[in-house]
């Protein structure tokens, strides 16, 4: 399936969790942020919560600096 992260589309197999999405990214647990469809997922669902074609996926990290 589709979904767009971060306004880039990108295929990920059907029925991914946020889960799947934030590994495939290589991103760590920790300092991320994931909204689909404008509502924010919180981490302690990203296990359960799944993706559906054309989900629009905005995923943020937190990143250090001066």
């Amino acid at each position: 399936m589709i979904v767009t992260v971060n306004g880039e589309e990108r295929t990920l197999a059907d029925g991914a969790t946020v889960r799947a999405l934030v590994e495939d990214l290589g991103l760590p647990e920790e300092g991320v942020a994931v909204a689909v469809d404008g509502a924010v997922v919180p981490s302690s669902t990203w296990d359960t919560a799944t993706l559906g074609a054309g989900a629009e996926v905005d995923v943020l990290a937190a990143v250090q600096g001066g």
